[in-house]
């Protein structure tokens, strides 16, 4: 049994751990750092308030084959390049195995190796831009076919989907070094502490556990 979930996680991190060794956790609760399909379709319904009145106007606006190059800039963004600058560095990611088994990207490939270290700032500012091409996408449609209702209602669902998860998800979100990420620094060195690959990365990233080391 031990060998099974060592094959499983092979950087020995407390996330991929039995449950049993969460019961003298100190910081138990505080992260949303165990798969958990609640979690999961939470994430999935905040987006679909975006993503329903978008795809609906851009059809009526008569714009509905440009819904080809949302789905390919969704594939390419979702696929690969997001998966590489930030799932990489997240603990999900460093489950063995081929698809990713988390709360926001279940399900995608794994092409890359895990990056136990901190998202740099280089990959800050490709995940804004990422984030700004999807996020983004719709709207000009919407404007050219005057669909003015649903431009409000699918700014409204934008807005809606970053306040909740940044109030819910990323207030707990074990991905600490992602500029949406919004864990106390005193909850991010308990579990550095936990994990020792992690620990190492970030400390030789410039991170101090227990000094007053801001994100980069």
């Amino acid at each position: 049994m031990a060998k099974q979930g060592q094959t499983r996680n092979p950087y020995n991190l407390c996330s991929w751990l039995p449950v049993s060794e969460c019961k003298n956790c100190t910081i138990a609760g505080r992260l949303k750092c165990r798969y958990n399909s609640g979690d999961l379709l939470h994430f999935i319904g905040l987006f679909l308030f975006f993503l329903f009145p978008a795809l609906i106007g851009m059809i009526l606006s008569g714009c509905g084959w440009y819904l080809l190059g949302w789905v390919g800039l969704a594939i390419i963004f979702f696929g690969f390049w997001e998966i590489r600058i930030l799932c990489s560095h997240c603990p999900y990611y460093a489950e063995k195995g081929v698809t990713l088994h988390c709360i926001a990207n279940y399900g995608c490939p794994k092409f890359w190796k895990y990056h136990p270290e901190p998202i740099s700032n280089s990959e800050k500012i490709q995940l804004v831009i990422g984030f700004t091409l999807i996020c983004g996408y719709p709207f000009p449609f919407l404007i050219l076919g005057e669909q003015f209702s649903l431009f409000l209602l699918t700014a409204w669902g934008l807005i809606m989907f970053f306040w909740i998860l940044q109030k819910y998800t990323c207030s707990k979100c074990v991905n600490f070094s992602c500029l949406l990420n919004r864990v106390s620094k005193e909850v991010v060195d308990e579990y550095l502490k936990r994990n020792s690959v992690m620990r190492k990365a970030w400390e030789e990233n410039g991170w101090q556990i227990g000094g007053a080391t801001s994100r980069k």
